[in-house]
């Protein structure tokens, strides 16, 4: 029997095809990872180290972007598979056709296509994928946010001061007022979600809590992203990761790469 905290199993279209996961150390290729694990989706995993802190020159020969995640699926009947890149996008496709439980209702009763029909799960659910405010904890927030310390300490040591000085001035202007911002929206979004709430749609998990589920265990303890200031999120992320679909999908690395850093 399925474990109560696992997806609710509805049947897919892509049960017979062939999936692969091109993943990257350090990257948001681990929510797919999640997914794939959450939905049970017999899967292929290739990973990939960094190089100079980038995604190495390899994956341009599976997708011209060159970066991670990258799924490849191919179904029984198709001559050549289907290469898809940017996690949205993925995981959309995925719930779509392995795993329909993670997609809400879109229309509400006698509202079908209708404007201002749709449900507010469903509404919630399109916000986290065409905007997916967490995102912006990531790129380009968070990766300046990792650059700064990397510029001040490669400076020489009588720039580092100055270095340091700019690192401190352009945290507390702009990266940590505009973090705040999007974990102040999250933790709101957590508190009104509809059906008794628990996840940032509703009652269940969707496509928006795999998306949300990287940046913000990226973030999580450092940011401004602490357990005092968004009680509600930090206990939502804690609970995400306590799923047993997320936590075989890091033992899965752990088992391959032997460790994993969730860390940008």
């Amino acid at each position: 029997m399925a474990s109560a905290d696992q997806a609710d199993q509805q049947v897919g279209t892509g049960a017979t095809a062939k999936v692969v996961l091109y993943w990257l150390e350090k990257s948001r290729a681990q929510r797919i990872l999640w997914l794939l694990e959450e939905l049970r989706v017999d899967y292929e995993l290739k990973t990939y180290k960094r190089v100079n802190r980038a995604a190495p020159p390899e994956l341009k020969s599976i997708h011209p972007l060159g970066k991670s995640p990258l799924v490849s699926i191919q179904a029984e009947e198709a001559a050549e598979p289907l290469v898809l890149a940017e996690s949205g996008l993925i995981i959309e496709y995925l719930a779509d056709h392995f795993g329909p439980s993670l997609v809400p209702k879109r229309w509400q009763e006698g509202k079908e296509n209708r404007v201002q029909g749709e449900t507010e799960e469903w509404l919630r659910l399109a916000l986290q994928k065409w905007v997916d405010p967490c995102d912006k904890l990531s790129v380009p927030e968070q990766a300046d946010f990792v650059a700064l310390p990397v510029v001040r300490d490669k400076s020489p040591f009588f720039i580092r001061p100055i270095a340091n000085a700019i690192k401190v001035n352009v945290e507390s202007m702009y990266l940590n007022p505009n973090l705040d911002t999007n974990f102040a929206f999250l933790e709101s979004q957590l508190k009104s979600a509809p059906d008794g709430g628990g996840y940032l749609c509703g009652s269940k998990l969707t496509g928006a809590d795999i998306l949300m589920s990287f940046p913000l265990g990226a973030a999580k303890g450092r940011s401004g992203f602490t357990q005092e200031k968004f009680p509600a999120l930090w206990e939502y992320v804690s609970r995400l990761e306590e799923r047993d679909g997320f936590k075989k999908a890091v033992q899965k690395i752990i088992d391959v790469e032997g460790s994993y850093d969730p860390s940008l």
